[in-house]
């Protein structure tokens, strides 16, 4: 008698998306409105580029809002965010499943805490930049909705890598 069949994997050959949450932190500044972002380091992923504060995977059971809240908490330190729905972007590279991805951005207007580089050995900095005079480089998705941002009219979903895209 030999052994039984191996259980076939649910997910082969079906189309699998990463999801992230972001968030945006903002107040208003003497040029308007700013933005809190955090410089990348020794991550691997656009270390050197300047990306929101706080951002991450969407963890197994986790809504996209609780990702940017735990983010918040543990990239930032700060917690208790009034989260604002932004978009969501989808965005592709035609390449390994990896790169399929789902974005979900949020801003926040208030929060409780101090922002603070938490992690050290991922981020080199936070700075507050004006919406209209952002540093370079910004990561380009992200650059993106900065940009829609500070031009006030963010659709509910954008795209990018699509013959189709949505912005």
């Amino acid at each position: 008698m030999g052994s039984p069949d191996p259980q076939p994997d649910p997910h082969q050959g079906r189309f699998v998306v990463v999801p992230a949450s972001y968030v945006y932190l903002l107040r208003d500044g003497s040029q308007g409105t700013e933005v809190l972002l955090q410089l990348r380091q020794n991550t691997p992923y656009m270390d050197g580029f300047w990306a929101a504060a706080a951002a991450g995977h969407v963890e197994p059971g986790e809504t996209a809002y609780d990702a940017a809240r735990r983010e918040a908490i543990e990239e930032i330190g700060v917690e208790d965010l009034e989260l604002a729905f932004l978009t969501t972007m989808q965005r592709t590279l035609h390449a390994d499943p990896i790169d399929e991805r789902v974005d979900f951005f949020f801003t926040a207007l208030t929060w409780r805490g101090e922002p603070r580089v938490v992690e050290p050995h991922k981020c080199a900095e936070l700075r507050w930049f004006p919406l209209a005079a952002l540093p370079e480089p910004v990561v380009p998705h992200e650059r993106i909705v900065l940009d829609l941002l500070a031009g006030g009219d963010v659709p509910a979903y954008t795209s990018v890598g699509f013959a189709t895209d949505v912005r």
